[in-house]
């Protein structure tokens, strides 16, 4: 069974503290799929939740990628995503809002769209934040409360 979760609870695990290890460059590499390139991993915040990083980007397209912010549910199998950052790949249309644009946009889980059924993350806000694979993925570290380990042999410019 799908997990549930109000704008509250929501909200707290976006904000717990999300320790990534000093590996985690590695672990972010995308590998090579049909089309597109894809990685993801798990790892655990500080309050013991099971979260999963998921990093796509199509091989052909710089403007189609998603990285995704999931939650894994003690005692099931799915999956719930709490924020996805896409790329300026395709149309968007908010059902309740009924407002649709065509742009970066960041996707958000909300209480009121799991109400009506709908995946959890349909809500989306444009974004000028980031235009580009990297910049999302560092808004997503910023926006997520990710604690990312300093290393002082990488330089100031080096991406993620």
């Amino acid at each position: 069974m799908a997990a549930k979760y109000s704008d509250t609870e929501i909200t707290e695990l976006i904000s717990e503290k999300k320790v990534l290890g000093s590996d985690y460059r590695n672990k972010m590499k995308l590998r090579e799929k049909r089309g597109h390139k894809e990685q993801e991993f798990d790892f655990f915040g500080e309050n013991g939740n099971q979260f999963r990083l998921i990093l796509r980007q199509n091989s052909f397209n710089a403007l189609d990628f998603s990285i995704i912010l999931a939650h894994c549910p003690a005692g099931s199998n799915q999956i719930f995503r709490l924020r996805r950052y896409n790329g300026k790949s395709h149309e968007h249309t908010n059902g309740i809002e009924s407002d649709t644009f065509y742009d970066y946009h960041i996707h958000s889980a909300t209480e009121r769209y799991q109400e009506l059924g709908a995946r959890e993350d349909t809500y989306a806000e444009p974004t000028q934040r980031y235009s580009d694979f990297t910049s999302a993925v560092k808004c997503l570290f910023v926006d997520c409360n990710f604690d990312l380990p300093r290393n002082p042999q990488k330089n100031l410019f080096e991406e993620v």
